[in-house]
């Protein structure tokens, strides 16, 4: 069994005390160096150890943060609220009191390493129109194993369930899934389809999803595919240390996936730091937050069951089974085609590193049974993969495609 995790917690019982010491000593050297004459010389050291007191990572899940929006010309209070809650996640309700009748939207977060919060800017775009709920996946290694296996038919599960609980009072909703819940999304929606489930969602929208990876194949697509699955989980998969409630779990450890998200662009990471770095020698510091604020959101991992993330890298980046009509749920196979009350629009980005151009569009194809003017799919120039669902492209240029579909749905 690998001692992945245990190492990894070793190193950071070891480093953790060195970290505090640097952000003492930093915050130090800071004040004296802009407080104290004589004292300038100190910035730099100051800066280098503020840097390295921030390279670290945590397992705390950040806070969304939505004291308020504008909704139109008025700027009402959100509050959060748990309308469900399973052991692995909660349905999370960003509710306005005042807000006049919305339509209703769930967001699908990835669970893939990191909190639903990395999803912030999406859900704050939408909050001003949707009344939105968000799945906010729990970190496993604090599910106690008496709750029992989280698998891929376990996440397909609780997309139903949340959806027949915003859809309980006869509302309609719509559902948007952001990258690797795309596969899960469009399952569950087929299987709504097939048993006449009335919380069939209006509109589905499917964002740089993986749903047929052997369409212009990335790195992270052919990393997946170099070792069989049994090397997976003898090099990948950890179990949970003692201290944390979910001790003995079987994991995909968070620092594992963020470590292969790093890598893919590490020059890019080196220099946002040496940057950093520089902007807090300059004083420069609207630049410095700016950057602790991404790397703070960026560092908080979360670990994912062992049996949901062998079951993705199986079914649906090795396998296919989607796309070769072979995917099933319990038992029972899975049927795009099924789908026709449900509208579809795929998004994809330009300069998407992640999920490469035609895989999630492949789910156009699948969908036979959706009628042409229900379909639309649209490639985001300039956007690479978290392009597609935050900044500027994603506010100006996406949203406006998805609110259209949804008005035009109902």
């Amino acid at each position: 069994m690998s001692m992945i995790y245990q190492l990894y917690q070793a190193n950071m019982d070891v480093l953790d005390p060195l970290r505090v010491l640097a952000r003492g000593s930093a915050d130090l050297l800071t004040r004296l160096a802009g407080g104290t004459p004589g004292f300038d010389a100190l910035r730099p050291f100051g800066a280098a150890l503020d840097v390295l007191a921030d390279l670290r990572t945590t397992h705390r899940r950040p806070d969304f943060g939505f004291d308020r929006i504008a909704v139109g010309n008025r700027d009402m209070a959100v509050r959060e609220e748990a309308l469900d809650s399973t052991p692995f996640a909660t349905l999370l309700h960003f509710a306005k009191d005042e807000a006049p009748v919305q339509p209703r939207m769930l967001v699908v977060a990835p669970m893939s390493g990191h909190f639903s919060t990395l999803l912030r800017g999406t859900v704050r775009t939408l909050l001003a129109e949707h009344d939105v709920c968000i799945t906010d996946w729990h970190n496993a290694r604090d599910v106690r194993m008496a709750d029992g296996r989280f698998g891929f038919d376990d996440f397909v599960d609780h997309i139903i369930r949340f959806l027949e609980v915003m859809a309980a009072d006869g509302r309609p909703v719509h559902i948007m899934a952001v990258c690797q819940p795309a596969v899960a999304v469009l399952a569950a929606v087929a299987l709504m389809a097939q048993h006449g489930n009335r919380a069939q969602p209006r509109s589905m929208t499917l964002m740089a999803g993986p749903i047929d990876t052997r369409k212009n194949p990335t790195e992270v697509n052919r990393l997946a595919n170099e070792h069989d699955i049994d090397w997976f989980e003898q090099n990948l998969i950890g179990t949970v240390p003692m201290r944390y409630p979910g001790a003995f779990r079987r994991v995909y450890p968070g620092f594992l996936q963020l470590g292969a998200f790093m890598a893919m662009n590490l020059d890019r990471h080196v220099r946002a730091h040496i940057e950093y770095y520089r902007n807090l020698v300059e004083e420069n510091g609207e630049s410095a937050a700016a950057h602790r604020r991404f790397y703070d959101e960026y560092m908080a991992v979360m670990d994912l069951p062992a049996e949901f993330y062998l079951e993705t890298v199986q079914r649906v980046f090795q396998d296919h089974d989607l796309p070769l009509g072979r995917l099933s749920w319990r038992g029972e196979t899975v049927k795009p085609g099924a789908i026709r009350r449900t509208a579809l629009l795929t998004v994809e980005g330009e300069l998407d590193d992640i999920c490469g151009i035609g895989q999630t569009v492949a789910a156009q194809d699948l969908c036979t049974g959706i009628r042409p003017a229900m379909k639309r799919h649209h490639l985001q120039t300039g956007a690479g993969h978290y392009g597609v669902f935050n900044g500027k492209r994603w506010t100006k240029e996406i949203y406006p495609l998805i609110r259209t579909m949804v008005q035009m749905t109902g």
